[in-house]
This record gives structure tokens, C-alpha cells and sequence, in this order.
């Protein structure tokens, strides 16, 4: 394969990159500003549990452990992989990845994530010993979505399935696994919960995909957003943000007084939908990543306050 040859901004921003400690480079490789995508569901869970008197410290560290070394390991094989296939090439308008900057080899980075799936697995084990085998179930079909995820002979970023997985695994699986980690019934409140969880998680993603679609397309992909176009995919965003709204408002049940613990969650989504219909195809998109996680965290704040406020 034919690797073009690095733009001047990109040579710049290598440049700059190379400056900073090698420690802060794997940080920025594992992509920990988003790491409250994984952390949120579990902390969700661990929170409905608790409403039910089941809540268990050691058990949700381990989970968001587990959680966060899976979400870091994808992140490493992607940022080698997609440095690889070629579809991290010039041009790119998303966040820098470390490896094709070559700031760092992608040898060392598979041997990173490796180690962080090992990790997780070893968590996971011991998860398994409280949850038994749904647990061990959740945690092989998680590692191998991990891998699949960028490598195979048909990566599953390079389909238009990537925000459904998100929002069944970033979402109903996490908190639903959570919930039987504490050794609770999964009831309809953890399943509608971990879907209002994944909405928010999978915009991130449409995010990356909606901004990369040209680029992508030339790669061979078919995200979502290549599927269905510029214009629908703005709108499958706005789609997200208001499922999730509307989901945390049903939640919270007939007291109107926990509408207003949602507000300031409704004001930063309103602010997102309208940010991503006006901005164009560009680097400016990033700025919704952090902003749209910002607002998952939001609207599940909403939600624990809510029942504060009705009583």
C-alpha cells in the first residue's frame, strides 16, 4: 500500500507532539479525555444498585478498571491499526494519532494494548468468581469486539454497525453487568438506564464518523454516516442527544421537580444539536467530543439528583 506523504500541518503538529514527554504521548494515544464513555455506565449501574442497597465498593472499582483498560486497548489497536490501513492519512481533521504522526511504532503499540487486554481480563476473572458465567460471557464478547473492532478481514469501525455496538455495550451491557456484578435483578429500569447511558456514547462516535466520512469513504469504509449522508447523519446526532433527554425525563418519573435537576443537561444538549447542525465538515467537530461527554455525565447527574429533589 502507498502511504502518502505528511501535509505541512501535519509535519507541524509532529513537530510540536515530539516536544512534549513519552509518557504524555501513550496518554494521548490511549485517548483518556473520553474514558468517562466507559466509567459513566458503570458508575450508573453501581448507582441503581445502590438505590436497591446492593452497592459494593470493591466490585465497582474493579468494573470501572476492567471498563476503562478495555476502552484504552481498543484505542491503542485502533490508533495502529488505522495508522496501518492507511485510513489516518493526510488530511486528517480528527485529534492526532500518535502512530502515523511516528511519534510512536505501531510494534509498541499492539504490545501496549495487548498488556491492557490482559489486563482486563485478569479483572475480569476475578469479576467472573462474583458474577459467574454472564460475566464471563460479557467480558470475551467485550475482548474480542476490542480486537474487531479495527483489525480482521472486516474491521467493525469500517461499518455502518459501530453506534449500535456502542450503545448495547457502552450502554445496556455495561449497566446491566453492573447491576448483576451487585448481585441485583437486572429489572426494565437497568435496561432503559443503559440505553440512556449509550445514546450520548454512540453520538460521540457519530461525531468522529460524520467528520471523517470523506476520508473514510476513500479508505474503503462504510460508517453510518457514509450510509446515510452529511445531512442525515447531523440529524441521527440530534436524534441521540433528544432519545437520551427524553429517556432521563420518563426516568425520573411524574415529579416535575426533577426536570429541573435536567436542566442544565438539556440547555448543553440543545447547545450541541444546534452546534452540530450550523458547523461544517471540519476540525471544528472536535470540540463536540468533550462536550457531548460532558452532557452524558450531565444528564446522569440529572437523574441521581432528581429523586433529592422530590422528596
Amino acid at each position: 500500500m502507498t502511504v502518502s506523504a505528511p501535509t505541512a500541518a501535519q509535519t507541524l503538529l509532529a513537530d510540536r507532539l515530539a516536544r512534549l514527554p513519552r509518557p504524555v504521548l501513550w496518554v494521548i494515544a490511549a485517548r483518556v479525555k473520553t474514558l468517562g464513555l466507559s466509567l459513566a455506565p458503570v458508575a450508573a449501574g453501581s448507582w441503581l444498585a445502590a438505590q436497591s442497597g446492593g452497592w459494593r465498593a470493591e466490585v465497582m472499582a474493579a468494573a470501572m478498571a476492567a471498563a476503562a483498560a478495555i476502552q484504552i486497548g481498543t484505542n491503542l489497536w485502533n490508533d495502529a491499526a488505522d495508522a496501518g490501513s492507511g485510513v489516518d492519512g493526510p488530511g486528517r481533521l480528527g485529534p492526532p494519532r500518535l502512530t502515523s504522526l511516528g511519534l510512536l511504532q505501531p510494534g509498541q503499540v499492539r504490545k501496549a494494548a495487548a498488556g491492557i487486554f490482559a489486563l482486563a481480563a485478569l479483572l475480569g476473572l476475578w469479576l467472573a468468581l462474583i458474577g459467574g458465567w454472564p460475566i464471563v460471557a460479557i467480558g470475551l464478547v467485550s475482548l474480542a469486539l476490542g480486537y474487531l473492532y479495527s483489525m480482521g478481514p472486516r474491521p467493525l469501525s469500517g461499518t455502518p454497525l459501530g453506534e449500535l455496538l456502542v450503545i448495547g455495550f457502552f450502554g445496556v451491557v455495561a449497566v446491566a453487568g453492573t447491576v448483576h456484578l451487585h448481585g441485583l435483578p437486572v429489572t426494565g429500569r437497568a435496561l432503559a438506564l443503559g440505553l440512556i447511558t449509550g445514546f450520548p456514547a454512540a453520538a460521540v462516535l457519530l461525531i468522529n464518523n460524520h467528520r471523517d466520512r470523506v476520508g473514510d469513504a476513500r479508505a474503503g469504509r462504510r460508517t453510518l454516516a457514509i450510509v446515510t449522508g452529511e445531512r442525515v447523519s447531523r440529524g441521527l446526532y440530534a436524534a441521540l442527544i433528544s432519545a437520551a433527554l427524553a429517556g432521563a425525563i420518563l426516568f425520573g418519573g411524574s415529579c416535575g421537580a426533577s426536570l429541573l435537576a435536567l436542566a442544565p443537561a438539556m440547555l448543553l444538549g440543545a447547545g450541541l444539536v444546534l452546534a452540530m447542525a450550523r458547523l461544517p465538515v471540519s476540525a471544528a467537530l472536535n470540540r463536540l467530543i468533550p462536550g457531548t461527554a460532558v452532557f452524558q455525565l450531565m444528564l446522569l447527574a440529572g437523574i441521581v439528583a432528581g429523586p433529592a429533589l422530590c422528596t
